[in-house]
């Protein structure tokens, strides 16, 4: 397949963010929800909306044409380019890929990347209402997590112990994060005990549907003095790459036959950075389930293929291991809000990057990787720099 070489520009920087907590909001809009993310990343970069030139939404479900606009409204009608995005999973963080792009290439100096969603209870449907996979089960997103477990474990030996570990450390993470949905910790034991949902995945192997907003205010790094901000909490972006999926052989785009989709995307990010997978000091990734969390970092070339459960197991991806994975809880301690999660994934990257993540901070941590998949084989990796 050929590929368009990837030619950024100007070195384009994140010089604010904002987070709105995740959970249950049911006195709260969804224009309110992303307000209350908007307004303090543009107070952490020290900037007025109406330096704002453009502005990316990230959301999926249907509450309104031009939900964006109606967000932004409340700042002040400006008449700044405001687009909004649907891509699944990843409608944050592509509304963060078209803000990156929209700096480097030099149409704008300076964009705003925010996304929210109200996601309604009970299991999430991809397909539309009169789809087939409705029908036979193939549309129950925990169906096909479960199908890639049970032929991760078949394949690579992995116990049922060592995907529960994977929510065991997301919850310690999320116990210090004042931002996420599901707080309490639990034992293997206890996560292995939860409700089946869909062999080998139970309730506390799957991340809650949730309501949540965040945002990010992007800028060039050549024009942070004339908007008067501070450098030295500016974080680089270093690759900024988006992705969908490619032909598969055996008749299917589902993630139970194409696990590894995030490699392209990881492999061209690693090619636009210079930065090697050893270089990384911490990540943020897809973990809809558990076994999510394992393929991802896999795919990343993080870990060995066949072996992200080891290191799992080992505390390789603890706060205190040698590659700390979803440092904020990660989508099964946070919660997912479709088009806030990739955001929030920056978020977490930036506030480690700067050191300010309090108790769950990773010593030393410069480089960062935010990666988010979405159905229709979409991926997102971001990859952020300090120094």
């Amino acid at each position: 397949m050929t590929m368009n070489k990837i030619k950024s520009g100007r070195e384009v920087m994140v010089v604010g963010v904002g987070l709105h907590p995740f959970g249950r909001f049911p006195d709260k809009d969804l224009g309110q929800l992303a307000i209350e993310a908007v307004l303090p990343a543009l107070e952490d970069a020290a900037v007025k909306w109406k330096d704002i030139a453009v502005a990316y939404f990230g959301h999926v479900y249907y509450q309104g044409m031009s939900v964006g606009e109606t967000s932004l409204s409340k700042l002040g009608l400006t008449g700044v380019p405001i687009v909004n995005v649907e891509n699944a999973c990843s409608s944050g963080s592509t509304a963060f890929w078209q803000a990156y792009w929209g700096i480097t290439t030099g149409l704008y100096d300076m964009a705003l990347a925010f996304g929210a969603e109200k996601v309604p209870r009970g299991p999430v449907t991809v397909t539309a209402e009169d789809a087939p996979e409705r029908y036979i089960g193939g549309d129950h997103m925990m169906a096909g997590y479960a199908l890639r477990g049970k032929r991760y474990m078949e394949e690579t030996g992995a116990p049922a112990t060592a995907l529960a570990q994977v929510t065991v450390k997301a919850r310690q993470n999320a116990a210090m994060n004042p931002f996420a949905h599901r707080k309490d910790t639990y034992t293997i034991e206890e996560v292995l005990n939860s409700r089946m949902i869909a062999d080998p995945l139970t309730l506390f192997q799957c991340c809650p549907t949730s309501e949540g907003s965040a945002a990010a205010v992007l800028c060039a790094r050549e024009d942070l003095a004339k908007y008067g901000i501070n450098e030295s909490r500016a974080v680089s972006v270093a690759a900024a790459v988006l992705t969908s999926g490619d032909y598969n052989g055996r008749g299917a785009d589902h993630s139970a036959f194409s696990p590894y989709r995030t490699e392209p995307a990881a492999i061209q990010a690693y090619e636009m950075s210079g930065i090697s997978p050893e270089d990384v000091d911490l990540v943020q990734v897809h973990d809809a389930a558990t076994i999510g969390e394992l393929q991802q970092v896999e795919a990343l070339h993080l870990l060995p293929f066949g072996e992200a459960w080891k290191g799992t197991m080992e505390g390789r991806t603890a706060l205190t291991g040698d590659i700390p994975v979803n440092t904020d809880g990660g989508l099964l301690a946070m919660g997912h809000p479709f088009g806030a999660s990739g955001i929030r994934m920056i978020h977490e990257t930036v506030t480690q990057l700067r050191g300010e993540a309090g108790p769950r901070q990773v010593a030393n941590a410069r480089i960062g990787v935010a990666q988010c998949s979405g159905a229709g084989d979409v991926t997102t990796v971001h990859i952020l720099k300090r120094g």
